[in-house]
């Protein structure tokens, strides 16, 4: 039953999270809010949470690095993949070397494999938490794309250095030839293995699916599974079931474009993962509050590690690590837009020089939340012989300093950085929208008219089906007359205030009906149907 209960504690305290952080009147990110309920419930309260750091890695890394990569706009990052490429495996390999042996250097007591590992689990961003802390200041999409790329490449990369580094320590011994060897073992068969897990259960679903039928709630059920299958038979065979889940994500995107599913399930898919991410990644952060107080309790005894007395040492350590970091995401941000700028100047186009500021926020977005928290609490208990981790709690410490200060940094200087800020200008994808409403729109005119004939031929009656078949052909006609000559300034903002004027509308039916419902004058089964039509006919015109 205490296993049950924290699992509802920790729940309510990500429900209370998401309305405190809306309440309070200056832009606190969720994730601090979070931080301090965890704590909260820590010291009030007598659950604790023993982490299990296999199961832990399982249980919440395999869904959200699968959501990642299945939800990232794949053109997006096609299109900057050389400066998403050198941000993930570039910077992330430049800090853990950079930083282990400045940790080390720091820290003499802390093993150097040690620091390396702990070097490796700051290395991965954290977009979501950016997202958290700038979500009153919009991030330009170009560069939200490209952090989410990132994240979604170091995340693997920095986790698959963090296993090198735990079997370094583990072992005492390390060889760079067979790391180099293992880690094309590792990296390219979980890769595969992520791909292969995905392509096989989606030709299976469509297989029974077009005998017999689609069952929604078992659509998800496979959705849900894909990312711990993949992650669990990497692990089996020795590779990385971080990258597994990783491209098990990425594939999903084609094996759903050529296997489409129904309209319901991808609504309802989509709210379970929503659910499932903002849940995972919640409680992820309550859970870092929760061990705050434990953690700050032995404070006296891990600062006696370094062989220092004042747990202040540890601040200034925290503070040190991030500086660090800051300075080497400045430097390697900088290097990259110019190489970018070269590489265009080279093709012959147009690139502009990026202002101090684009660098600065760059930079700043470098927040480090979950994965990071995730990786740490996954370093063993024990080394082979028995013995205890050396530094264990040291590491834990320094990494949960590390995503607080890093977090509360943001929190400040992002809103600033980015306030007013501008990208450099994309080329319009209003034109590729418009061709694709002609298409679509042709292709349902042609599919109405044969479906109009095949009714005639079979019932007769040709003019009721002309009659009702030519009213909705009406409606598509409209749309290419609108759209093959393109819509001007007052036309788009005539169709902006038509679909305003349609929300107020739909805003008026939901209240009525809700008065209905109140005098009984209907049932709840038809306030139920006509509430979701009201509800997909509002996510239409927000659209």
């Amino acid at each position: 039953m205490d296993s049950v209960s924290i699992v509802l504690i920790l729940l309510l305290a990500v429900v209370v999270s998401g309305a405190v952080a809306r309440m309070v009147p200056v832009s606190l990110p969720a994730p601090l809010v979070q931080i301090l309920l965890g704590a909260g419930i820590g010291l009030s309260t007598s659950y604790r949470v023993d982490l299990d750091p296999e199961l832990f890695l399982l249980l919440f890394l395999p869904p959200l690095l699968f959501l990642d990569g299945w939800r990232i706009p794949k053109d997006a990052l096609l299109k900057d993949v050389a400066t998403v490429v050198e941000l993930a495996l570039g910077l992330v390999l430049m800090t853990i070397v950079g930083m282990g042996v400045f940790i080390h250097w720091m820290i003499p007591a802390m093993p150097l494999a040690v620091a390396f590992a702990l070097a490796a689990v700051v290395s991965p961003t954290d977009p979501i938490a950016v997202s958290a802390i700038a979500s009153r200041v919009p991030i330009p999409k170009r560069m939200m794309h490209i952090l989410e790329g990132e994240s979604l490449l170091n995340d693997a990369s920095g986790l698959v250095c963090l296993r090198f580094a735990i079997a370094a320590a583990l072992t005492g011994t390390f060889s760079a030839g067979a790391a180099a060897l293992n880690f094309v073992w590792v990296a390219g068969a979980g890769l595969l293995i992520g791909v292969a897990v995905t392509l096989v259960v989606s030709r299976a679903k469509a297989w029974v699916t077009a005998r017999w039928g689609e069952d929604t709630g078992s659509q998800i059920l496979v959705s849900l599974l894909i990312p711990f299958g993949s992650y669990l038979l990497a692990e089996h065979l020795h590779a990385s079931g971080i990258l597994a889940a990783v491209s098990a994500g990425v594939t999903m995107t084609f094996a759903e474009i050529s296997r489409q599913a129904m309209a319901v399930t991808r609504m309802r898919r989509n709210s379970v993962w929503d659910t499932i991410q903002f849940s995972l990644n919640g409680i992820i952060f309550v859970v870092l509050g929760e061990q705050l107080p434990a953690i700050l309790a032995g404070s006296t005894r891990t600062v006696a590690i370094t062989g220092h007395a004042s747990p202040w040492w540890l601040g200034a350590y925290v503070l040190a690590i991030v500086a660090g970091l800051a300075a080497l995401r400045f430097a390697w941000v900088w290097v990259s837009l110019r190489l970018t700028i070269l590489r265009k100047q080279n093709r012959g186009a147009v690139a502009t020089s990026p202002g101090w500021r684009l660098i600065a926020a760059m930079s700043f977005a470098g927040v480090r939340g979950a994965i990071t928290l995730a990786g740490v609490l996954t370093i063993p208990l024990v080394l082979n012989d028995g013995t205890p981790f050396p530094a264990r709690d040291l590491a834990i410490f320094l990494a949960a300093g590390v995503i607080i200060v890093s977090l509360l940094l943001a929190s400040v200087a992002l809103p600033v950085l980015l306030k007013g800020l501008t990208m450099p200008p994309e080329p319009s994808k209003q034109a590729e929208e418009d061709a694709a409403r002609v298409a679509a729109a042709e292709a349902a005119i042609r599919a109405i008219e044969e479906r109009q004939h095949a009714l005639a031929e079979d019932h007769g009656e040709a003019d009721r089906y002309a009659t009702a078949g030519t009213r909705v052909m009406d409606l598509y006609r409209e749309r290419i007359e609108s759209r093959s000559q393109g819509l001007s300034d007052a036309t788009r903002a005539e169709e902006k205030l038509v679909r305003e004027f349609r929300l107020v509308g739909v805003k008026a039916e939901r209240g009525t009906i809700l008065d209905l419902v109140r005098a009984q004058r209907i049932g709840s089964e038809t306030a139920r149907k006509l509430t979701r039509e009201l509800d997909l006919s509002e996510l239409r015109h927000r659209g």
